[in-house]
């Protein structure tokens, strides 16, 4: 048996989705910005993607910006939010545990010359609305946080924090990394006020290379892509009209009977946990007492005594696939900067692993897992200690 548990780096397409990319590709392979009927056809797909995409999130048409995916969607968020409003000011906030795409992208602002505060997180990974209360200033033009952890599954009250930040400051913009929080929760960007929210397609069943931008009516956002003028300046290249067709179907598909989707993976969740509190020395990582207030698709374990890569390897070929950390960051050996900011015991930081879930997940697959666990821990102990 073979049980995909890394889905939080990456998702398979669904066959709708590969259906649909193939028959754009083969039929209606038009430049979007063409003036011939073939063109015309391409450009359809646009539209009707936008249809559907804002639909999801209660917006306009107008505020879904199509990027090559959430890395794109946070850069263009951060550099061209910030640049487009420098009067505002130049000090910039965001947390220790956000995704390399927003962390990157805040020490490249750094080089700018834009002061930054990163706020800390408490032992669930959440943040403390004190810290950030206290963080911002007059002179704060951008606030970053992101919605769900990849690595741990901790969710930020965005709401509560949107509404912080408003308080303090209309012109203040707010902007949510979304890549994993799209898809497995209901997001209303203006009741959280939401300035900017990062999409990524290959999360949610789509194909990769494609995401995009929400950004709000009227909101200024400078372009940081430039070229022929697509998407009204903001995002200059031809547009993947297969992709974003694509993403559209995916996101219609999750987005359908989704209370049941997302009930049926917090159960599978819920067992999954209290599986593994059956095996000795292991701790779940980012949880609360109450599991839906963490993400339905994440859970961070680590094995005292079991290095990570060890035990990666070892459910690797027994067929089984998860990750030790974040896949974006997993060709640069170092311990997580999220492990560290929710004070991880040391000696835990380089034994814990990701189990990420999604719709396709099934419960043979994790007891499946939970077997295979219970049968190879002792042993990779025991090899450790030698």
């Amino acid at each position: 048996m073979n049980a995909y548990l890394d889905n939080s780096a990456t998702t398979r397409c669904f066959d709708e989705v590969r259906e649909l990319m193939n028959g754009v590709m083969d039929s209606h392979y038009g430049n979007p910005s063409s003036m011939h009927n073939i063109g015309v056809d391409a450009e359809k797909y646009i539209r009707e993607a936008k249809e559907t995409l804002a639909k999801t999130l209660k917006c306009q048409e107008k505020e879904i910006i199509f990027t090559s995916g959430g890395t794109e969607s946070d850069n263009m968020a951060i550099i061209g939010g910030a640049l487009a409003n420098k009067r505002v000011g130049n000090h910039i906030i965001t947390t220790k545990i956000e995704h390399p795409a927003v962390l990157e992208t805040f020490k490249y602002m750094e080089s700018l010359g834009y002061e930054t505060t990163y706020l800390g997180v408490d032992e669930s990974g959440c943040v403390n609305l004190d810290e950030l209360k206290n963080a911002l200033r007059d002179d704060t033009v951008l606030v970053s946080v992101m919605h769900v952890n990849n690595e741990i599954g901790s969710c930020q009250p965005i709401e509560e924090i949107g509404k912080i930040v408003k308080e303090h400051n209309e012109k203040t913009l707010f902007h949510v990394d979304s890549v994993q929080g799209y898809g497995k929760y209901k997001i209303n960007p203006k009741k959280a006020n939401i300035d900017m929210l990062s999409v990524s397609g290959h999360k949610i069943h789509g194909p990769k290379g494609i995401g995009f931008l929400y950004i709000k009516d009227k909101v200024k956002v400078n372009p940081i892509i430039f070229g022929g003028g697509q998407q009204k300046g903001m995002r200059s290249g031809t547009e993947n009209v297969p992709a974003i067709a694509g993403l559209s179907k995916a996101a219609e598909i999750i987005y359908t009977d989704f209370d049941k989707k997302i009930d049926n993976l917090y159960k599978l969740k819920e067992m999954f946990i209290s599986e593994l509190k059956t095996i000795d020395d292991v701790r779940i990582n980012g949880v609360k007492d109450d599991i839906r207030e963490t993400a339905p698709h994440v859970i961070s374990a680590s094995f005292k005594g079991v290095r990570a890569e060890v035990l990666l390897h070892a459910l690797e070929d027994k067929g089984i696939y998860v990750s030790s950390g974040s896949a974006c960051a997993s060709n640069k050996p170092a311990i997580s900067e999220t492990l560290k900011a929710i004070n991880l015991p040391k000696e835990l930081l380089d034994s814990t692993v990701r189990f990420s879930f999604s719709v396709e997940t099934n419960e043979e697959q994790l007891r499946y897992t939970i077997d295979v666990l219970k049968e190879i821990i002792p042993t990779l102990r025991k090899y450790s200690r030698h």
